[in-house]
């Protein structure tokens, strides 16, 4: 027979009461530790992790089925060079010799192709007939930095920044600086109007 006594109904305090978790029975200054158990999806990972260790350290030191950092490295240095030998390959260095510069300036194609970009980047500094005006005069045999093939096609690559010429050779390819000294070369002797005084020592 039921309880007279019991309450029909349990209080919201009850009822927590029975739903509480579980405690450990641990204590740590006063604070008790509940029986949470991980959730199922995290258990599965970390055996998992636990189970791949087991075949990747033999796998790496010992079967040599997995790859180390060294081997990575290796393989991606050799792919490197594979496509840095590649890209060479395709587009060969220019080479600024002294041999090389001369066929150039025998060229008289190569010096007309050097007018074309003479008019679109010297011009405005050297004259358009090379007599000068902020730049030297080219039109002479004076020159301020060499006077070979060699020197003008160096100071065409790297400029002259402390006089306001840039360096042309991202802007210029090497033929193309070539070529400009073809043209230039072409102007020696000249004469042109309203000539800019010599510069610098007289290279024959």
């Amino acid at each position: 027979m039921p309880d007279p006594t019991a309450p029909l109904h349990e209080s919201p305090k009850e009822a927590d009461a029975h739903s509480a978790p579980i405690l450990q029975g641990h204590t740590y200054d006063g604070i008790k530790e509940y029986d949470n158990p991980m959730p199922r999806w995290w258990v599965v990972v970390f055996w998992i992790t636990v189970i791949w260790s087991v075949a990747y350290v033999p796998g790496v030191h010992f079967w040599d089925w997995i790859d180390t950092y060294g081997d990575d490295l290796a393989e991606q240095d050799a792919a490197l060079a594979a496509r840095k030998a590649a890209y060479e390959a395709a587009n060969p260095t220019f080479a600024a010799d002294a041999e090389t510069l001369a066929r150039f300036t025998a060229d008289a194609g190569a010096a007309e192709a050097g007018a074309v970009t003479y008019a679109s980047v010297c011009a405005a500094c050297h004259g358009a007939q090379g007599e000068g005006l902020i730049g030297p005069n080219l039109a002479d045999s004076y020159w301020i930095h060499g006077g070979s093939d060699v020197d003008i096609f160096q100071v065409l690559t790297v400029g002259v920044p402390e006089k306001g010429m840039p360096p042309w050779d991202a802007a210029l390819s090497g033929e193309q600086r070539a070529q400009l000294i073809a043209f230039i070369r072409s102007l020696e002797g000249t004469n042109p109007p309203n000539a800019k005084e010599p510069q610098g020592e007289l290279v024959e």
